[in-house]
């Protein structure tokens, strides 16, 4: 089953489901869909500024860096041929 199959069947199951609805519940449900297509799908932005002082440390950078240099493990054994 591709996916604009799916589509038509997921709309035809539902609408099997709804249309027995009466018409103020219909327009209720047109209403409701209708404004949830106008909500924007764009995460919201987030500002370069929001991101400072995530991390807190009294390190500098340069003892932050030693540090994470100094905890890498090399465990690849490279032999000779």
């Amino acid at each position: 089953m591709n996916l604009s199959s799916q589509h038509i069947s997921l709309a035809d199951y539902y609408f099997g489901l709804l249309k027995n609805l009466n018409p103020d519940s219909k327009l209720d449900l047109i209403s409701k869909l209708s404004q949830s297509l106008k909500k924007s799908d764009e995460p919201p932005e987030v500002s370069l500024q929001s991101l400072f002082g995530a991390y807190k440390s009294e390190d500098t950078a340069d003892e932050i860096i030693e540090q994470l240099r100094a905890s890498r493990v090399f465990n690849r054994n490279i032999g000779t041929l």
